[in-house]
């Protein structure tokens, strides 16, 4: 576990206990601070509570109760998950109001640095594209014999992690409202993927949400490695606003890597500016060519982006769930040259516009959820269009109309909301449909 000699004796609220707020809830308790936690979900509260109660029982120092937070006089920082909207929830509107900092457990990392053995650390954000990058920066890294940790938006969360040795690497994959709740964090090597709008109902327009992205390079050292995909107008104008750092910045250009044949789970052209970006992050760090190229075809993948689950009668299913806009849906319906199609869930916004230039791949689409009707009027001048409802009637439908050679393509451009957890949940029902197929 990582903690802070910063945070004893210190007072903390903690709002929302997922994985992130309790593993936050634990590093803070073992640091020797005050805790008051809540979420609305009593299980999560009694499961930390009783984790709490069975780790530190023998502790008389030990300070933390589970209460509701109306009012934060006399607490030093309120912590919450990234997934608390800062913009519309009334905690963080008191917070503000009580002069009371409101951070994430990002922050409480940065602020436990300097009690770390000597490391480095890498962030990588950006709309589509950053946990592939992420893993693939740790990968390359772990083939070099480099010790490294994943965390932030990926995997493990980092507080819940055991530190380095000397000479680690932690890579943070990072999300804008990550970045929004912290202010301290010096990265060694910084990576903006790419900007393209999402997540809009959090920020005061798109020129807010580009802004969050930013601040991760604010926040460095002028000395440190900025590394920013230069393919679309706000990361080209990010790049422009660092070039007095001259060569502490990399800019990398889309299109596709030479080298891209040999790197099986790195295919396509998205794949390809992932790639460029963390060969980029590898050289500021030191790795070998030898040991970046080992790592680049190594490299497996992550589930539900672009992960081939099936193969039946010559029939691919794919599964590329995480793509939860259409920005991320339009490499993948490129990467295959006859598609069926299953997109829909929860829109993030009303057109599909950014997937356009793939529609002659498209063989059929089956529209799902909410966005369902919507996406069949959009779609129906363009392509054959089935608007099924649900995961299961599009697998059947697609299953029943593809030939050898075709790809049955889940890839929703959507949030998954309306009908699952998240998007790992449908991914995991998109498999168990396909294999009910065999």
């Amino acid at each position: 576990m990582i903690v802070a000699k910063a945070w004893r004796g210190k007072r903390y609220a903690v709002l929302g206990l997922a994985r992130s707020g309790a593993a936050t809830v634990r590093a803070l308790v073992a640091g020797g601070a005050s805790v008051v936690a809540w979420d609305s979900d009593e299980a999560k509260r009694e499961a930390l509570a009783d984790c709490v109660q069975e780790q530190w029982v023998d502790l008389d120092y030990v300070d933390v109760r589970f209460d509701s937070l109306d009012d934060l006089a006399g607490f030093d920082t309120l912590v919450v998950s990234p997934g608390v909207p800062l913009n519309t929830h009334p905690l963080a509107a008191v917070a503000r109001e009580a002069g009371t900092a409101i951070i994430g457990d990002i922050e409480l990392f940065a602020q436990a640095r300097a009690d770390l053995p000597p490391h480095k650390v890498v962030g990588i954000t950006g709309t589509n594209g950053k946990s592939t990058t992420t893993a693939l920066v740790h990968h390359i890294l772990k083939t070099a014999g480099i010790p490294t940790l994943m965390g932030g938006n990926i995997g493990l969360p980092i507080l819940e992690q055991e530190a380095l040795a000397e000479g680690g690497v932690y890579v943070l994959e990072l999300s804008s409202y990550q970045i929004d709740l912290t202010q301290t964090l010096d990265c060694d090597v910084a990576v903006l993927l790419n900007i393209t709008p999402d997540h809009l109902d959090r920020y005061d327009g798109f020129e807010g949400y580009a802004a969050s992205k930013a601040r991760l390079f604010a926040m460095q050292s002028a000395g440190h490695d900025a590394i920013i995909g230069i393919g679309d107008a706000p990361s080209a104008a990010i790049a422009r606003g660092l070039s007095a750092r001259a060569e502490h910045l990399t800019k990398t250009a889309p299109g596709v890597c030479m080298f891209q044949g040999d790197w099986p789970a790195l295919q396509g052209p998205h794949n390809a500016q992932n790639a460029l970006a963390a060969i980029a992050v590898a050289k500021a760090l030191g790795v070998s060519e030898v040991d970046i190229d080992r790592g680049l075809a190594s490299f497996t993948g992550l589930p539900h982006r672009m992960q081939q689950i099936a193969s039946y009668g010559g029939v691919a299913y794919v599964d590329d769930s995480k793509a939860t806009n259409p920005e991320s849906t339009a490499p993948a319906l490129a990467a295959f040259e006859r598609v069926h199609w299953i997109v829909g869930g929860r829109a993030k916004g009303d057109d599909l516009d950014a997937c356009r230039p793939a529609f002659g791949h498209v063989v059929c689409a089956y529209t799902i959820g909410e966005a369902g009707p919507m996406f069949a009027e959009i779609l129906h001048d363009s392509m054959p269009v089935e608007n099924v409802g649900t995961l299961d009637a599009a697998v059947r439908s697609a299953a029943a109309n593809a030939k050898p050679g075709d790809t049955v393509l889940l890839s929703p451009a959507c949030a998954s909301f309306d009908q699952f957890r998240d998007y790992e949940a449908r991914g995991a029902a998109f498999r168990a449909a396909v294999e009910l197929l065999a």
